[in-house]
């Protein structure tokens, strides 16, 4: 019988980190365009460029926030926003929103450590991410509680590189997987958030890329846009080397991973007074 765990791992948690890899793969391997760019303490743009890339790389935790926004036709499954801290040793914290082109498809909470997760769909998560009667049902028995379990378990192991720093590090170390972006041309200072930057404009496979990098050392990229067709993408970068939260969700929040495996996809939600499945053992109740 395939279970409604099995039909979940289909989610689309892992496209977000490869969204946020495509902003800023023109960091790496840009033959850039050779101006001193006075105002940027005399760094070209290819050098500008390449102390961002060290200060990325170097990052023990970071605060990435990422939007996508399409004009195009009404996708709840697509993914919409992540705001996450996260750092090199796995664990995590923040959230993800499903939905674009106008759909809304609903929002996770995730929190990770050490070998932990926990994941709190909202009931629009649950009811556009999962088809038939399972979505309405899991909304029903985790009714605004964390999904718990190992992170290695099926479900929850696809977290994994959305929540590890190293293994964004590693996508964005190993350059883009298709031909080189075209050079990198270094404009006139402005501002992100209230932070002086510089913006290095060029292409990458075709997408149109703008990399802001902070115009006094370190030189860090603080935010990066994305434009392909109808798909724009902003990622924003702070809290370079703040430790990620430690606090995790309590067992009386939370319910085992297991009981999501454990659901079919033709499962019918019980109506108004039948019996429903309560958290992590407690008894049934009508």
């Amino acid at each position: 019988m395939q279970t409604y765990g099995s039909r979940y791992r289909r989610a689309a948690l892992i496209p977000v980190s490869a969204a946020a890899v495509a902003c800023v793969t023109a960091l790496a391997g840009v033959p850039a365009f050779a101006d001193d760019g006075g105002d940027a303490s005399k760094l070209s743009a290819r050098q500008l460029a390449d102390d961002a890339t060290k200060e990325l790389l170097d990052a023990k935790s970071l605060h990435l926030m990422l939007k996508t926004t399409s004009k195009g036709p009404a996708d709840a499954q697509s993914p919409a926003a992540l705001d996450l801290a996260l750092d090199r040793d796995g664990n995590c914290t923040g959230s993800l929103k499903m939905g674009t082109g106008g759909a809304d498809g609903g929002s996770v909470e995730l929190v990770k450590r050490d070998n932990q997760v926990w994941m709190k769909p909202d009931t629009t998560f649950w009811k556009t991410q999962v088809a038939g009667g399972a979505g309405e049902l899991a909304a029903q028995l985790f009714n605004g509680r964390y999904v718990h379990g190992a992170a290695d378990e099926g479900l929850l192991k696809s977290l994994g590189d959305t929540c590890d720093l190293k293994a964004f590090q590693a996508q964005v170390d190993g350059g883009p997987s298709s031909a080189p972006p075209e050079k990198l041309t270094k404009g006139k200072p402005t501002k992100v958030d209230g932070t002086d930057v510089v913006p290095l404009a060029g292409r990458n496979d075709g997408a149109a890329v703008v990399l802001y990098v902070t115009d006094k050392s370190p030189h860090r990229l603080v935010r990066a846009t994305e434009k392909q067709g109808d798909v724009s993408t902003t990622m924003t970068l702070t809290d370079y080397n703040r430790p990620v939260p430690t606090a995790t969700p309590s067992a009386a929040d939370s319910v085992d991973v297991s009981k999501l495996d454990n659901l079919s996809p033709k499962a019918t939600p019980p109506q108004a007074g039948a019996r429903t499945l309560q958290p992590q053992g407690s008894r049934i109740s009508t």
